[in-house]
């Protein structure tokens, strides 16, 4: 196969605008986190939360700030360790930050329930959705790197940055519908989620080793830096999705029955994240 480069998209400005709106992002986090403390010092917002979402923040910037930018736009190994951190380890540390949740206990209360019936709705519900996550996510790989896709969205400056925010909101969401900690109505149980986790396991190893084997590849690049992006999807895939998995753990609440003896009832008692 024949390397074509990837056209090179802006200069100062390809690494400024992204530097900008993760500033943007981080500190908007930032100042939310301090109302909610001050509005509720007795339930503060949790430095945890803060901390992983500041480290999904800090996760884009690698992926998309030089070095590694740079390096994806000359070799598909670049490429391929800058789909990891934006598409699934960043997504996982953003998600664990709980923005809506920290949205939830800063808006006004109007604001407040206009959010709740959104997340409510019927396409919020279908749109996050583990199966539908599934597939805007780990569904879409075959279609990239299996069809001529891939090739077309990195010629242009357009098609690389769409591809970015593909990978990161379609992550994002994969990442809430199994083990967000955010508001999430109609999710199904654990059981089902490790399921649909599962399935993404399995497609995830099935399009790396067939990258590997050069079958269907439609990546005009070296053989030896299509095997290596391969390598870096397998492995780098299989440690983010069992960070996903430590997370679906860490993250689920069950309900729990305790009998109240002195009224001679059961008392049932959700606990929430």
């Amino acid at each position: 196969m024949t390397h074509h480069p990837p056209h090179e998209s802006g200069g100062v400005a390809a690494v400024v605008l992204p530097a900008l709106v993760l500033l943007v992002c981080a500190g908007g986090y930032l100042l939310l986190a301090r109302r909610a403390r001050r509005r509720n010092p007795v339930r503060s917002w949790s430095p945890w939360r803060t901390a992983a979402f500041c480290a999904g923040v800090a996760l884009s910037a690698a992926a998309l700030l030089p070095p590694v930018a740079s390096f994806a736009h000359h070799d598909f190994r670049g490429h391929m360790a800058q789909h990891m951190l934006i598409g699934m380890y960043a997504p996982l540390a953003l998600v664990l930050g709980a923005p809506v949740t920290l949205l939830l206990r800063t808006l006004p209360a109007s604001g407040a329930r206009r959010l709740t019936a959104v997340l409510h709705s019927g396409p919020a519900r279908l749109l996050a959705h583990p199966a539908v996550a599934l597939l805007l996510s780990t569904g879409s790989l075959p279609v990239l790197y299996f069809t001529p896709l891939y090739d077309t969205a990195m010629a242009q400056p357009a098609g690389h940055w769409l591809l970015h925010a593909h990978f990161l909101l379609a992550g994002c969401l994969f990442a809430h519908a199994v083990a967000g900690p955010d508001p999430a109505p109609g999710r199904p149980g654990v059981r089902a989620r490790l399921v649909f986790l599962g399935c993404a396991i399995a497609v995830h190893a099935v399009v790396a080793q067939l990258m590997y084997g050069g079958f269907w590849v439609r990546v005009h690049a070296p053989v030896t830096e299509v095997q290596g992006g391969a390598e870096i999807m397998y492995y780098g895939g299989d440690v983010a999705e069992l960070l996903l998995a430590g997370a679906l753990v860490a993250t689920w609440r069950p309900a729990r029955r305790s009998a109240d003896s002195s009224h001679g009832h059961n008392v049932h008692v959700l606990y929430s994240p």
